[in-house]
């Protein structure tokens, strides 16, 4: 049914709304001082520019470094901060109510929309060039544009895939699935004979895994289309999908639990789990985590709803955008674009650690299969996989300005679902109720889909 109404459109409530914080759920009086200049942007004697940049992604500092090495037109002045909704974005709403962002920041693609309605970030549209336009996957920048607008720019998006236990599927016989009954079937042979593993988690944390499991079956939680916010997160495809997972809940077929919990490091360390469905990233950190299961996993496409007409969604991934504060955008975004397309970027970050994160940029695909050690996975070539399986990545994807507060609706509802009192339907209901009173006191038009 038709929400408020506005004569705004989505962009001209994106670029007039006043700053109320890029998370509804930020609050507190965190200062955003600490470590950084308080204005973004100075300009040398020398005419060298310094712009500040904060992540919270590991490589970092690497990355910085190379670009300082490399560049004495521009200087980079980095900040390590905490990831999180309760530490860098919290962090970054409180510095943009004070006036003094970074020039750079590293947001994740679920929360830029909120930073875009916020006017924490710059529309970049009109700087980004046609060279670097054509370096990125189409699906990941479309994930970063809303009515053509472009808020900031991708470094990785992470298909999802299957990771699975090799050596317990050859000890029982077992095949990877290709499709999401064969999946099913599989998951009642392990309840049988597995002697007390099952196939997987539904973990009641994951938004973002429930998400792209939607995508993957044809959902549109929200889209701007007709200069509205429009929502429908208990769409066809997402009922589909609760319906599915519920009967693995229903049956006791999977592990109920937090994705972040000691319980799922147990799960995994001590062989219960036989596969995992999370995103490309996964299997950098897999490694780190678990070097004692070297050789056990190996990876597979995720299964599929319909073969021929293969689709799928994304888990995880970052971007970077130049926030409304930066005094040289200009500069911000030559380093933006030399971090996520230059080769020696990449080996910079690969050089702090194990990372499977699959680039935007498809020319540094072979950088980072050069550099990942493929023993642990066998031998597999995951690269080669990853790379098929991003051309699968579902267009039209669009993330809500408030997923915080929906992902804590939804993941409340999940977890108390998991415990006997609801459903997973029940629970995307409920998030959707929980999004609409968000959106509405932003003063967006909106429209709410029934289901």
């Amino acid at each position: 049914m038709p929400g408020r109404q506005s004569r705004r459109s989505v962009l001209a409530a994106i670029t007039a709304l006043p700053l109320t914080g890029a998370l509804s759920a930020c609050s507190g009086t965190d200062s955003a001082s600490s470590g950084s200049s308080s204005k973004s942007g100075t300009k040398s004697t020398k005419g060298t520019t310094t712009i500040t940049f904060w992540s919270a992604l590991r490589g970092s500092q690497e990355v910085v470094d190379a670009f300082n090495r490399t560049h004495d037109h521009i200087k980079v002045d980095f900040e390590q901060i905490p990831s999180g909704t309760q530490g860098g974005y919290l962090k970054l709403s409180n510095a943009a109510r004070a006036g003094n962002a970074p020039d750079v920041a590293t947001i994740e693609y679920p929360q830029l929309p909120g930073f875009a309605v916020d006017g924490v970030v710059r529309d970049i549209s009109s700087m980004i060039s046609d060279r670097l336009r054509a370096k990125l996957l189409p699906q990941s920048l479309g994930q970063t544009t809303f009515e053509k607008h472009t808020y900031s720019v991708p470094l990785d998006i992470e298909p999802m895939v299957m990771h699975y236990r090799k050596d317990l599927f050859d000890r029982y016989g077992f095949e990877p699935p290709t499709t999401w009954d064969e999946y099913a079937e599989l998951a009642r042979e392990v309840r049988r004979t597995g002697g007390g593993r099952r196939i997987g988690t539904f973990p009641t944390d994951g938004m973002t895994q429930f998400a792209a499991w939607s995508a993957q079956a044809g959902a549109k939680w929200f889209d701007t289309a007709h200069g509205a916010w429009n929502v429908s997160l208990a769409d066809a495809p997402t009922r589909k999908v609760a319906a599915y997972w519920q009967r693995f809940i229903d049956e006791d077929l999977v592990y109920v639990n937090s994705s972040t919990a000691r319980l799922y490091d147990a799960q995994i360390g001590n062989g219960l789990v036989l596969t995992r469905l999370s995103g490309a990233w996964d299997a950098g950190a897999q490694m780190n985590a678990r070097p004692e299961q070297k050789g056990m996993w190996r990876i597979a496409p995720l299964p599929q709803w319909t073969p021929d007409r293969p689709a799928l969604g994304t888990h995880g991934g970052s971007t970077f955008a130049v926030t409304k504060d930066s005094a040289h955008p200009e500069a911000a975004l030559e380093f933006i674009e030399w971090q996520v397309s230059h080769p020696d970027a990449l080996r910079a970050r690969l050089s702090s650690g194990a990372s499977s994160q699959y680039p935007a940029a498809t020319e540094l695909i072979e950088v980072g299969r050069a550099a990942f050690d493929r023993s642990y996975y066998g031998g597999q070539d995951i690269y080669a996989l990853f790379e098929e399986e991003a051309h699968k990545i579902s267009d039209g994807w669009v993330w809500g300005p408030r997923m915080t507060a929906t992902a804590s609706v939804m993941q409340d509802a999940f977890a108390r679902a998991g415990a006997g009192s609801g459903t997973l339907l029940s629970s995307v209901r409920a998030a959707q109720d929980g999004t609409m009173p968000d959106l509405k006191a932003l003063g967006l038009a909106t429209t709410q889909h029934s289901t």
